[in-house]
């Protein structure tokens, strides 16, 4: 046996250590169903570097790990979406598709290269109603799971998918779907993030044409205030809706801090 062998299994278990490493280091992402779509929601101080993003007219993106990793997985599913959409027809776009396309892209780089990405991404696609809505939960080697209503990714996933948990149900409003992700991104006794430390958004399905929207500004902070414990009772007399305010204009770019960046896992 030549000096310095490493069998291929032991190659593909230090690929993968080193891939989940990188992707715990980063805050977690959470996406789930509620009454009328898909919600997203970051931890995120940086306005200019986004973990959540939309790719076509009813399908989000989510990601965590290397940003400049992800972007470039992003961007390439923007490519697919617009050369299917124009070549056939809109409709056949679909998060299933991208999806297939991003778990061949993974699990060639994670086999064939030294360094496998360290990310880990959700594809999300909102239907007419919410048994057609579709979550795809994709890994650093290529591996799709379909979810089921909610997932929790990097940092501390599957402490915040127990927490996020003990609060989901069928048939959340946006408000309590909200209110149940801040409690699953939250450490027990700690604070709650403020409207500028978060990235939210939502696959609305009664919106017309493209579903995607962010959630920022004084929409975000009504939506936060509905939410606390102690505003719930105000927040059920209510009858505003909550994405029926104008939206802001958006506010210059801020340098991105340590959470993410092209060069450490966000």
């Amino acid at each position: 046996m030549p000096f310095g062998y490493v069998s291929p299994e032991q190659q593909m278990r230090d690929k993968a250590d080193y891939a989940r490493k990188g992707i715990a280091r980063g805050r977690s992402v959470v996406v789930l169903q509620y009454e009328d779509g898909i919600l997203f929601v970051a931890p995120n101080p940086s306005r200019a570097l986004h973990k959540i993003s939309e790719i076509y007219d009813k399908i989000g993106f989510a990601a965590v790990g290397r940003y400049n990793e992800f972007e470039a997985l992003r961007l390439g599913g923007i490519r697919y979406a617009d050369i299917n959409g124009y070549t056939y027809a809109r409709d056949d776009v679909t998060a299933r598709g991208l999806a297939n396309l991003y778990a061949q892209n993974l699990g060639q780089i994670f086999t064939e290269s030294l360094k496998p990405f360290e990310v880990e991404i959700v594809v999300a696609e909102v239907g007419d109603s919410s048994d057609e809505d579709h979550i795809y939960r994709l890994t650093f080697d290529g591996s799709v799971f379909d979810e089921a209503g909610l997932v929790a990714m990097g940092g501390q996933a599957e402490t915040v998918a127990a927490r996020l948990k003990e609060r989901y149900r069928d048939g959340l409003s946006l408000t309590e779907a909200l209110e149940a992700a801040l409690f699953a991104l939250t450490e027990p006794g700690g604070e709650r993030f403020p409207a500028n430390q978060l990235e939210v958004a939502v696959l609305d399905r009664n919106r017309p044409h493209r579903k995607f929207l962010r959630l920022n500004g004084p929409r975000l902070e009504r939506l936060l205030a509905e939410g606390a414990p102690a505003a719930e009772p105000a927040a059920k007399t209510g009858g505003e809706n909550p994405l029926s305010a104008p939206e802001t204009p958006g506010a210059p770019p801020t340098a991105p801090d340590g959470d993410i960046d092209t060069g450490s896992s966000g």
